[in-house]
């Protein structure tokens, strides 16, 4: 991006992707700049959410994030904690954060998905004043939805491997959509095989498209 496109990015905000009847919502921290100026969630090359999303099998391909508004046919939304745009999620103050936590806790009492899954727990922590929080289920609900946090898909994010964050992603959807999962596994055990998240990752679906 040009530094002209740079500074017009900063002036933008992301639309969210939701609807009635979701199974998920999936909230990002705030956009990146390439996203805000795109209009397109996880726009950034070597953001790893669309990929993620495929080898936890929430898509039945790897999505571009020019095609975001399909996942609402496939029962999950877009959305963020925080509006304005960062080049890092850490350019945001904590007053943001914590405002962006209430608009979004009256956002999910709006819109009613079964879950909201919010993408780095970190920000999840400053946001809703859980400094305890981790990855994973949480015991609280937030507008009525039950929660997730899943690691943050910051191609930053070195804590957590490629397939590491795909089979988290799968956990999350063996919860919200526990009759698939039943269905492909045979079980309705909520853990996926780790070879097939893998081998999503490693598939020629998993160059089709670039992530984020």
């Amino acid at each position: 991006m040009t530094p002209e496109q740079l500074a017009e990015a900063r002036t933008r905000t992301l639309r969210d992707v939701v609807g009635p009847g979701l199974r998920v919502l999936f909230c990002g921290i705030n956009p990146g700049l390439m996203s805000a100026y795109q209009g397109r969630h996880f726009a950034r090359p070597g953001n790893r959410f669309w990929p993620a999303l495929h080898a936890s099998g929430f898509t039945p391909r790897r999505f571009a994030p020019a095609e975001q508004d399909q996942v609402l046919a496939l029962g999950f939304g877009l959305t963020n904690v925080a509006p304005r745009a960062t080049a890092r999620a850490d350019e945001l103050t904590a007053e943001e954060l914590v405002a962006g936590g209430r608009s979004l806790t009256a956002k999910v009492a709006r819109h009613r998905p079964e879950w909201l899954a919010v993408l780095g727990v970190t920000a999840y922590r400053v946001a809703f004043a859980d400094k305890h929080a981790s990855v994973g289920p949480q015991e609280r609900t937030l507008g009525g939805a039950r929660v997730w946090v899943l690691p943050s898909p910051s191609g930053l994010n070195a804590h957590w491997s490629p397939t590491a964050l795909a089979e988290e992603f799968a956990r999350l959807r063996a919860a919200a959509f526990p009759a698939d999962r039943a269905e492909l596994d045979g079980s309705g055990l909520a853990e996926p095989a780790a070879g097939g998240v893998a081998r999503h990752l490693a598939g020629p679906a998993a160059e089709a498209v670039p992530g984020p």
